[in-house]
């Protein structure tokens, strides 16, 4: 759920929460050139680690979702450095259980482990086919201390000597694990600051929860009405035409803080969840503007007023994305097979419909 954390309205007597799910795109954290949407991968490791280094093939493992990968020569060029394992310390421990016997005797046996304090370190390098430097990006730092732990035996010199006598494969092992870490956290890390990726977010709205209230039955029917159009809300479709769908929503919310027009509790209760279920509307519709608008009606209700504060910080994040990107939308398609690199014949800029 991307709405703020501040958003904790309370779940009293009248009002249940509606829980849904939607989709939608991601907008790029970091802005450059529009037009880029190819990418290469370049590995480099120490000439202690090659032989692992072959068996692995990390670049295979580096994903910017919504861009193309070309072999070289993409818009951006993303070096890996990977540098050693290295193997710090060897400690024997000892673990001892107590146990009854058949006889009700305590007997103690003692298990021994070896652990292996290891570190690992690599960052990428991030530029553009200009030469131009975009960014860096630490993938795994040597302060972080990491620990293998070997099986447990019960002789002590089996523990003492496993991991000598397995050195090889548990290093391979060791530097597989922490490669693929590292490239699963620089996919990440390129998708969330350059690429569209696909989310999906759980969130909720008021309804009228006591079946005595007068407006139990239509806005039952009204949130049905929302759940059939938001459940098919998706990334890659647009949304054109989906607020004329949802304006008999929008009008009925709309009605509910003119009818309810008291200064009662209950009726600041009623009027809330409207301003509350526009707000969360607005934001999935992609109008911060009217969520905004939303959000300051709420905040003069007298009700929970406190997640005013929340959709404003959420509307205006949501506007910098918007202007930032110079994209207005989180719902549209990306063929990524259609983007060409910067060297490549007929070159194409963004292909987002």
């Amino acid at each position: 759920m991307l709405l703020p954390a501040i958003l904790f309205a309370q779940n009293k007597e009248d009002i249940d929460r509606f829980h849904f799910t939607v989709q939608y795109r991601a907008l790029p954290q970091f802005i450059i050139d529009s037009t880029y949407r190819t990418y290469n991968v370049i590995i480099e490791g120490s000439k202690l680690m090659q032989p692992f280094l072959h068996e692995i093939d990390p670049e295979k493992n580096v994903i910017l979702k919504s861009w193309k990968k070309l072999p070289f020569d993409g818009h951006i060029s993303i070096k890996v450095k990977l540098d050693n394992l290295l193997l710090e310390s060897i400690t024997l421990k000892e673990r001892i259980e107590n146990k009854k016997d058949r006889n009700g005797a305590m007997i103690a046996t003692s298990y021994y482990h070896e652990e292996v304090f290891y570190s690992f370190a690599a960052n990428a390098i991030i530029n553009d086919y200009k030469g131009v430097h975009i960014m860096d990006q630490i993938l795994a730092r040597r302060c972080n201390k990491q620990v293998y732990s070997s099986p447990e035996f019960t002789i002590k010199k089996l523990a003492e000597g496993y991991f000598l006598f397995n050195a090889i494969s548990i290093s391979r092992d060791l530097y597989k694990s922490s490669i693929n870490q590292a490239m699963q956290y620089l996919s990440e890390k390129l998708t969330e600051n350059f690429g569209f990726d696909e989310v999906s977010s759980n969130d909720y709205m008021w309804i009228i929860g006591s079946k005595k209230h007068p407006e139990y039955q239509e806005s039952r029917h009204i949130i049905q009405q929302l759940q059939d159009e938001l459940i098919g809300m998706n990334a890659y479709t647009p949304i054109d035409g989906l607020r004329e769908k949802l304006q008999p929503a929008i009008n009925y919310f709309e009605g509910i803080k003119t009818y309810f027009n008291s200064t009662s509790k209950h009726d600041r209760k009623i009027r809330y969840s409207s301003y509350f279920n526009l707000a969360v509307l607005y934001y999935y519709l992609d109008d911060p503007q009217s969520m905004i608008k939303e959000a300051n009606e709420l905040a003069l209700n007298d009700y929970n007023t406190g997640d005013a504060k929340g959709f404003i910080q959420t509307a205006n994040w949501l506007k910098n994305q918007f202007q930032q990107n110079n994209i207005y939308s989180r719902h549209f398609n990306i063929d990524p097979s259609k983007f060409k690199g910067p060297f490549e014949s007929g070159n194409t800029a963004s292909v987002i419909k």
